[in-house]
């Protein structure tokens, strides 16, 4: 089934009629509407279109209007007998219609008005803004996906302002372009004086028009008025002035659209990007986004007559790792809308708001791990984790009793990165994204470690080149569950603790000292992807925790509690990890550890606004604890615990954890069920046939999958690396391929390609993207 986007054909000016309530006059609207564009447009081909209608078909809306207009077609595409809401209608017929189906249909009939002759599209919903559709869902959801320029019928009646106003707002919070509301003239209420004033604030077109004759009790006598009635109201200055303005703001769109590339390369300076290798002709002009498609400026068509200037492309990054609930979900909008109207932002010093202490409940009780006891806000991953070495160093000092003028280092794995800025960079080795910054000075020490990936049909646990020694050879498993399950890899548990041990031993007899252990669990992201043998991460955990105070020093007093942080404190940056994106609540399940600190961003709100949490054990806490102010943790943001991000991650992670323990994932997860392991623990959205055959191909060197992420590393005789271009053709290939109506938007990270899925990218998503996928590679 063709993937249906928003619409925007330079030939095709469509308009979408709602109506603020059932019986405020839509089809007179569309008739009188169409009946003008007739009379002032006389070179375009008018098509008046019907979705869903419901009653007999004698009674059907396109039959009105092609009774009392000339020369224009029209249509009804799905028709129910009975008189009633399209749901019931569609229950009663035992004949469902998935909202997938309507839509496309919709589309395939407006792709046909779009060729050829300049034309103009009138298509007129069933009943009010949100009346069900056929399926269930409100229509205004239904259509979302087509994003078509929506003319709102008001209410002209007793309490129509409210009704009006209530459907103008229900469309505008789900992304709709309301260009105009048009309504009756009602001497006794005159709504339309006080909604021409009310709109006007708010930038859309009110405009009003004679209110059609009193129904006749003779059929004859009915129509014969309603035809004079029309012949006389289509001739009206407020439907020329609609016109004009639904012309204008088509061409307007089309300008705006084209002239985004050029006008961003003027004024914007992109993140991750050298500017000497960027154009107008590279930068990708998205008019909005909904589901896991963005809609992109088409420029295989740009400048054309025809084809749709729009072209889904699916967003292969997750919105760089954000995305959870998908592009434009109406339930986000209006929690945020809801906390936005409720609180706005409210500073947080000494403070407490529901949605922040809900939040902190749910994230402390949900990540499972009864070592943390604290939340502390910020607004992004590279905040949180600067906050999380500011708590682990200063309880690490306080501790050991390491003067100021000491320094402190930090213990992590090669390949990690946890942020820009400048202290989250020092966790860091040397890099291409900071050796250069002229403050960088890299304060720690890196280990490098055993790779798990797929290669040439094999899951296999690589360890680094030469270092065969210290962790062993390549070790194939039959499934990645056998990769996960640490206790039974008691061989390689020994090599990988006296290899730790060893490098530790060394490192403290040069007189280093550490104060925090800091990892991205599994996967370390955008180092490229590199999926660390779990066991290895086991056991550096285990070590440095054991391994005191041989390696960091006596210590002012020793914990006695199993909660207390032992050798240094732990922290897990779950940025990118957690929150479900492997496939689980807490990524730091996965390597069997419980960290004293951990981070989590990313998934937290659902992809629509920037939050992150930090969270820290009870002794942590304590560490910052005194009579002085000075020895407290100074650290804070203008929009600290924001409510409105707060009330979305409430809502993000409940809906997540309703998906986990219902059937939403399923068939993903049943997809990876082994025929002899009913405990299946690990699973992906990919499938396993999927990364196997890619793993296969003579381009690629290995491939790995799990919970929504995928990476596929391309051979690169030059090396692989940040700096390597071998992804980016595959990466053009699938943004520009011409042969299907959507593209693929996707990252690299040198000669790593990855994709991501949104955690509710549906199975048929998925299994499109791995044929074009596979037919790209």
């Amino acid at each position: 089934m063709r993937q249906v986007g928003s619409v925007l054909w330079p030939r095709l000016r469509a308009v979408q009629v709602y109506g603020a309530n059932t019986g405020v006059g839509k089809t007179v609207v569309s008739t009188l509407l169409c009946k003008a564009l007739r009379k002032r447009l006389p070179d375009y081909n008018v098509h008046y279109l019907k979705p869903i209608s419901t009653g007999p078909v004698d009674d059907q809306d396109n039959r009105h209007i092609t009774r009392y207009s000339r020369d224009i077609t029209s249509k009804t595409l799905l028709q129910f007998d009975d008189p009633v809401s399209p749901h019931i209608a569609a229950r009663i017929s035992k004949e469902p219609v998935d909202d997938q189906s309507i839509l496309t249909r919709v589309y395939e009939e407006l792709l046909g008005y779009a060729t050829g002759k300049d034309a103009v599209a009138v298509v007129e919903t069933a009943g009010g803004v949100l009346s069900p559709a056929p399926s269930g869902n409100v229509q205004a959801d239904l259509y979302r996906p087509l994003r078509l320029p929506a003319l709102l019928v008001g209410d002209h009646r007793l309490g129509g302002i409210g009704t009006t106003i209530s459907s103008w707002e229900s469309l505008h919070v789900r992304g709709y372009d309301v260009n105009s509301v048009l309504l009756f003239e009602e001497s006794r209420y005159d709504n339309h004086t006080y909604l021409k004033d009310y709109f006007k604030e708010r930038g859309v077109l009110t405009l009003s028009l004679p209110p059609p004759p009193e129904v006749n009790s003779s059929q004859a006598e009915d129509q014969k008025a309603m035809q004079q009635y029309y012949e006389s109201a289509s001739e009206s200055p407020s439907l020329e002035q609609c016109i004009k303005h639904i012309l204008h703001t088509h061409d307007q769109r089309l300008a705006s659209l084209q002239a985004l590339p050029k006008r961003a390369d003027k004024s914007i300076w992109h993140p991750f990007m050298q500017h000497t290798e960027r154009s107008e002709q590279n930068i990708m002009a998205i008019d909005s986004a909904y589901g896991d498609y963005f809609q992109t400026h088409n420029s295989a068509v740009s400048g054309s007559k025809e084809g749709n200037q729009l072209k889904p492309a699916f967003d292969g990054s997750a919105s760089w790792w954000t995305q959870g609930l998908g592009h434009g979900n109406p339930a986000l909008a209006l929690t945020a809308a809801h906390a936005a109207g409720r609180y706005g932002h409210v500073m947080f010093a000494g403070a407490a708001h529901e949605p922040a202490v809900s939040l902190s409940e749910t994230l402390l009780q949900n990540i499972g791990n009864p070592r943390l006891s604290k939340v502390f806000f910020t607004d992004n991953g590279s905040t949180g984790m600067e906050v999380a070495v500011k708590m682990a160093l200063k309880a690490a000092s306080k501790r050991y009793n390491w003067s100021s003028d000491e320094e402190v280092l930090i213990l992590g794995l090669k390949g990690s990165y946890h942020g820009d800025t400048i202290g989250t960079m020092d966790m860091s080795e040397p890099s291409t994204y900071n050796k250069k910054v002229e403050w960088y000075s890299g304060r720690g020490h890196w280990f490098d470690f055993p790779l798990v990936k797929m290669k040439e049909g094999k899951w296999i646990v690589e360890p680094p080149a030469g270092m065969e020694e210290e962790f062993g050879a390549t070790r194939s498993f039959s499934s990645l569950d056998d990769v996960f399950a640490l206790s039974g890899r008691k061989a390689d548990a020994g090599r990988y603790e006296a290899y730790i041990k060893t490098s530790l031993e060394a490192l403290t007899a040069e007189g280093k000292k550490f104060g925090a252990l800091i990892m991205e669990p599994v996967i370390l992201g955008a180092g490229g992807m590199l999926f660390s043998d779990p066991l290895f991460q086991h056991m550096l955990t285990k070590v440095v925790r054991e391994q005191y105070p041989e390696l960091y020093g006596k210590p002012e007093a020793t914990p006695d509690d199993e909660l207390s942080w032992k050798g240094v404190p732990v922290v897990f940056d779950e940025v990118f990890t957690g929150l479900y994106r492997l496939g689980r609540f807490s990524s730091s399940s996965f390597v069997d550890v419980q960290p004293d600190i951990s981070v989590h961003a990313k998934l937290l709100t659902g992809g629509l606004l920037p939050l992150c949490t930090t969270t820290a054990s009870e002794s942590i806490f304590e560490a910052f604890l005194s009579p002085e102010k000075s020895d407290a943790l100074l650290h804070g943001h203008s929009y600290t615990a924001h409510a409105v991000g707060c009330e979305i991650a409430k809502y993000s992670l409940k809906t997540m954890k309703e998906m986990d323990e219902g059937a939403t994932w399923t068939r993903f997860k049943s997809a990876w069920t082994q025929e002899d392991n009913a405990e299946q623990k690990i699973w992906s959205m990919w499938s396993q046939d999927f990364i196997r055959d890619l793993s296969l191909r003579s381009n690629v060197e290995s491939v790995f999958a799990i919970g929504s992420v995928l990476a596929i590393s391309l051979k690169d005789p030059a090396g692989s690396g940040y700096t390597s271009t071998a992804a980016t053709g595959l990466r053009d290939t699938l943004l520009h391929d011409s042969s299907s109506e959507n593209a693929i938007h996707s990252r690299v990270l040198g000669n790593v390609l990855y994709l991501m899925a949104s955690m509710t990218t549906p199975p048929e998503t998925v299994a499109s993207i791995q044929r074009k996928l596979q037919a790209a590679v």
